[in-house]
């Protein structure tokens, strides 16, 4: 049976690149993707269909709609590595280079897909019946749906065209607010909003209404609590309190947010990381213990041994991990002033900290799916171990603070990666796939999605990069005398570079152009962690506030450089631990305490249309996931994503973007009210409802009673 063709490769790497970079999008929006495997076959089965009736060729069969989920796969787990840890340089103040962001996907990419193939028996294999792989086996059910002929993509596209015609009206074309809130007087600093957004609409809805209502409920505690009584007691201060620049009398909401918020949620993030993993630690154990322990008898079993028993040889998952290793010491990865010594560590702990969490990651694919997977909180632990060995070595420098980013990049990368290539083979398990095809199609999968992923982040961040000289965005003292590095401005002329990465009387962190006087000319504001969304011609720019990248960047500087306010952190971790005490998930309850209120309203109202769906259909969870409804709430983020990321390169146009624009031909009181984005984002959460309660799509989703058909082997086909 043909499986491993050019054509099911090609179509699951360019399915791979679009969803992984939606996936990007998402993951500096809000923190989190969502697995892209369901989506990817529906799509792959659809289209092979459609070619085939349009061309009379041969129709697909399972193993190939197989491959291509599974080398469409893997761009969303790169994609969360890379948006994971890559923004961190910035705020640390390096500039993100291509060829490190590359460099991190990639290798970050192949090396956890080596490193999980000596575990597949030990996971999919021996413990077949153990692991449930919930993800895994829905996608199966998919595959076998598919080839009987059950299943449509018409749901999947029709959420991606809604999305991108809406998101395209929104934010290119400005018809209505993206973004309408509220202030109150008499409340002063709490402010209601919600990012009318169809992608964070569709993240509520996978996601459910448990999570969901944990993070506005974390949102809530921020912006209509910790805001307004921080206004309310330092409204008679006169003076700035660390780590603002400025009195708490002069702030405004945004304000509060960025001086004290942020610091809040990162802490509550990083308890609510570690917290997590710490309750893996059975599972995290037992995966460790089971994967040693069979490793010895994973030996890829010889060419003449069953088709579907088949991995790339060991010899070879041995040399390339190997290599790969050595790579990582040798590239640019590591600054030019890490040593030998360095390097060689370096690459040690990826090596180590890599395998670690690749076959922790492995088995939890197995017991809570991809999605539920605690990636975060390896990075976390992986970066904690690494800066405390730097510490402990004396190695304090701006280069090791590179070098650590770049150890936690390739390590999540790898551990997202293993835990995607995990489920893939399970699935390919049950539908009597060969385990060694599946293996080259992510390993190419890989390579592709990592070389567009790290273009698409520079891209987005540059497209929406805001060059500003207004005084009151520049330092109102000089810089220091010995910089040594310089740049070109707009105006032509020729600059030196001022990062202040912590914030100071009279200088606000951020990227400066400096004179020969040491006067501030130019503020280049990131689109990562930008704080300003307006450039001076009054054009508005998306920014991305990539709450796990600041993370990274906070722990990364409070162990190596302890210039943390390490109050405002402590409180963070409190709110956690006392969230998990009170039996709340402290992880989503502090991803909402660091998001704008407003991205956590349409993720809440996303989950509950998911409650009063599965309440009126009553619909077990097992059908729940893969019902018409979730694929209309993919297509909703891949529609969203991608049209975000077009309109954000429109900027590098800045003609054209003006042109499209709309908003200066509507009446005031339509292009700057409320009304019109409510309505028109309730015409998007009707379709979700109507497409979930079986009024649109109806029977586009998986059938119920597939269960009993899982155990499909190569016999049965």
């Amino acid at each position: 049976m043909p499986e491993l063709t050019w054509t099911a490769v090609l179509l699951g790497a360019v399915l791979g690149i679009i969803f992984g970079a939606s996936s990007l999008y998402l993951v500096l929006r809000v923190g989190m993707t969502v697995s892209a495997s369901i989506p990817v076959a529906v799509l792959s089965i659809t289209l092979f269909r459609a070619f085939s009736r349009a061309f009379g060729t041969r129709p697909a069969t399972i193993l190939e709609n197989n491959i291509v989920q599974t080398a469409g796969s893997a761009g969303e787990s790169i994609a969360f590595g890379v948006g994971v840890t890559m923004p961190a340089l910035m705020i640390l103040g390096y500039d993100m280079t291509a060829v490190r962001v590359m460099l991190v996907a990639g290798l970050g990419g192949l090396l956890g897909i080596l490193m999980m193939i000596p575990l597949r028996r030990a996971f999919v294999v021996r413990q077949h019946g153990t692991l449930a792989y919930p993800e895994g086996t829905a996608c199966a059910k998919v595959l076998i749906v598919g080839e009987q002929g059950g299943s449509s993509a018409r749901t999947v596209f029709a959420g991606f065209g809604m999305a991108f015609a809406y998101q395209f009206a929104m934010e290119a074309l400005k018809l209505w607010q993206p973004s309408p809130g509220r202030t109150f007087e008499k409340f002063k600093g709490a402010v209601v909003a919600c990012d009318v957004s169809p992608v964070l609409l569709g993240v509520g809805y996978i996601i459910g209404h448990r999570v969901a209502a944990v993070m506005v409920s974390g949102a809530m505690l921020a912006y209509l609590v910790l805001t307004p009584a921080i206004m309310l007691f330092g409204q008679g201060s006169t003076e700035p309190i660390f780590p603002a620049t400025m009195p708490i009398s002069r702030m405004g909401p945004q304000d509060i947010r960025n001086a004290y918020i942020l610091y809040i949620g990162a802490g509550a993030v990083a308890a609510g990381g570690i917290i997590s993993l710490l309750q893996a630690l059975p599972l995290i154990l037992a995966s460790i213990r089971s994967g040693l322990g069979d490793l010895r008898q994973s030996d890829g079993r010889a060419a003449g041994s069953g088709r579907i028993d088949r991995d790339l040889p060991l010899w070879m998952v041995g040399l390339g991990s190997t290599g790969l290793v050595v790579l990582i010491a040798a590239s640019g990865l590591f600054p030019g002033e890490v040593g030998p010594a360095g390097r060689v560590a370096g690459a040690a702990m990826i090596a180590l900290f890599g395998f670690l969490f690749v076959t922790v990651s492995s088995r939890l694919t197995g017991e809570i799916g991809s999605s539920s997977n605690p990636i975060s909180g390896m990075t976390v632990a992986t970066l904690l171990a690494t800066c405390l060995i730097f510490v402990l070595l004396g190695w304090v420098g701006p280069e090791y603070r590179m070098a650590a980013a770049s150890i936690a990049g390739i390590v999540c990368v790898a551990a997202s990666n293993g835990g995607t290539t995990s489920q893939d083979l399970k699935t390919g398990y049950l539908v009597g796939a060969t385990p060694r095809s599946q293996q080259v199609a992510i390993l190419v999968g890989a390579l592709s999605s990592a070389v567009v992923i790290g273009l698409v982040l520079l891209l987005l961040n540059k497209a929406s990069t805001v060059v500003t000289e207004k005084p009151e965005h520049l330092p109102t003292v000089s810089a220091p005398s010995d910089l040594a590095r310089s740049e070109e401005g707009p105006d032509g002329k020729t600059y030196k570079v001022w990062w202040v990465v912590d914030p100071r009387p009279g200088a606000q962190p951020g990227k400066y152009l400096v004179d020969d006087s040491g006067k501030a000319k130019y503020l280049i504001d990131p689109a990562i962690n930008g704080r300003i969304d307006v450039r001076d011609d009054g054009t508005k720019v998306t920014k991305y506030d990539a709450p796990k990248a600041r993370l990274m960047a906070l722990i990364i500087d409070g162990i190596m450089q302890g210039k943390l306010p390490w109050g405002l952190v402590i409180l963070g971790v409190l709110i956690a631990v006392l969230m998990q005490l009170s039996f709340v998930p402290a992880l989503a309850f502090a991803v909402g305490v660091y998001l704008p209120f407003a991205v956590s309203v349409p993720i809440f109202v996303g989950g509950m249309i998911r409650l009063a769906v599965d309440r009126i259909k009553r619909t077990p969870p097992e059908e729940s996931d893969a019902s018409p409804a979730v694929l209309l709430a993919s297509g909703y983020i891949a529609g969203g994503s991608i049209a975000g990321i077009l309109i954000a390169l429109l900027a590098l146009t800045p003609g054209l973007a003006s042109m499209i624009d709309l908003s200066g031909r509507l009446p005031a009181s339509w292009s700057e009210g409320a009304w019109p984005s409510l309505g028109a984002f309730g015409v998007m959460v009707a379709a979700l409802f109507l497409c979930g309660v079986g009024v649109l799509f109806r029977g586009d989703g998986l059938p119920a009673g597939m269960e009993g058909e899982i155990e499909v082997r190569e016999e049965n086909l």
